[in-house]
């Protein structure tokens, strides 16, 4: 006789069940009920943007103990850890000038890990590099090789290409939307820059997961932290507006530049919902390995 299935695996077992739609409307409602609990139980909403860079930092000492214990970079995204220090560092120097406050603290300590992550790809554990999975928009830069010219395209073009591919959307609109604050207008550029190009700085690591469709343990948990520290700034952002009654939106400038910010943290938070669901689905099932499905991320 099987013993009963404990109330979790029901409910997730049955959400399993339901078509995209049904598990898109339940995962809209569960950030809402997660959205007002939060509001409840914090008083400064100010702390949850803390929290999300703290949960980042852990994120990034969970890879850090990967790379250190396995000795492997298997699995990990060089592009995204690249695009990662470079919002870090244009943040950075935005906190310098225009708050210098906690958060500064905060980012400095996340790049200068973000920063060892990378040289431990580049240089000590290059050999277990997937560069062939690490390939975000590779397939679009080679269409554009094949289009001018084959000979003059050489590798290490391409993968300059494929950056400033990555970079370039976010510095233009950057260009044409950012604060109307009294900051100095570069300034301005670089806090939208960051903004911009942290929306998008881990899709390369999700084109990596969907490449292997295996994800190993220690991955799995440095994904999902930045799942939850994304979701954590989203709730910053759209709890602040709603205290405030929009004076927050303002207190940012006018025209589009406020619009952006929040949707910019929308857009953080929906990438990583998919993979987050099969993570906590993949920990209650009690397996190890998280598996993904075709057509997840």
């Amino acid at each position: 006789m099987r013993p009963p299935k404990r109330p979790i695996q029901s409910v997730t077992a049955w959400v399993r069940r339901q078509p995209p739609k049904v598990k898109a409307f339940l995962a809209v409602i569960t950030g809402m009920a997660v959205l007002i609990i939060l509001r409840a139980i914090v008083n400064d909403h100010d702390n949850l943007f803390v929290a999300a860079e703290a949960v980042h930092s852990v994120g990034i000492s969970v890879l850090i103990y990967k790379l250190m214990k396995e000795k492997t970079c298997a699995g990990i995204s060089l592009k995204s850890q690249e695009l990662t220090a470079i919002f870090l560092a244009v943040r950075l120097y935005c906190s310098f000038v225009m708050e210098y406050d906690i958060h500064t603290v905060l980012d400095l300590a996340t790049l200068a890990t973000t920063l060892w992550v990378i040289y431990m790809i580049r240089f000590k554990l290059k050999s277990s590099y997937m560069e062939d999975k690490d390939n975000f928009l590779l397939y679009y830069v080679e269409i554009l090789a094949d289009l001018v010219s084959a000979e003059v395209f050489t590798v290490h073009l391409l993968k300059e290409i494929l950056m400033l591919v990555q970079l370039a959307p976010c510095a233009v609109l950057a260009l044409g939307i950012h604060p109307t604050t009294s900051h100095h207008l570069i300034n301005r550029i670089f806090w939208a820059f960051c903004v911009y190009l942290e929306a998008v700085s881990v899709l390369p690591q999700l084109r990596v997961m969907q490449n292997t469709k295996i994800v190993e343990p220690f991955t799995a948990h440095y994904v999902f932290a930045l799942g939850v520290a994304r979701f954590l700034s989203c709730a910053h952002w759209v709890l602040q507006v709603f205290d405030s009654r929009g004076h927050l939106l303002v207190a940012l400038g006018y025209g589009l530049w406020p619009s952006m910010v929040l949707i910019s943290e929308i857009v953080q938070t929906f990438i990583l919902a998919d993979f987050c669901y099969y993570y906590i689905e993949s920990v209650f099932g009690g397996q190890l390995v998280l598996r993904l499905p075709s057509g997840v991320v």
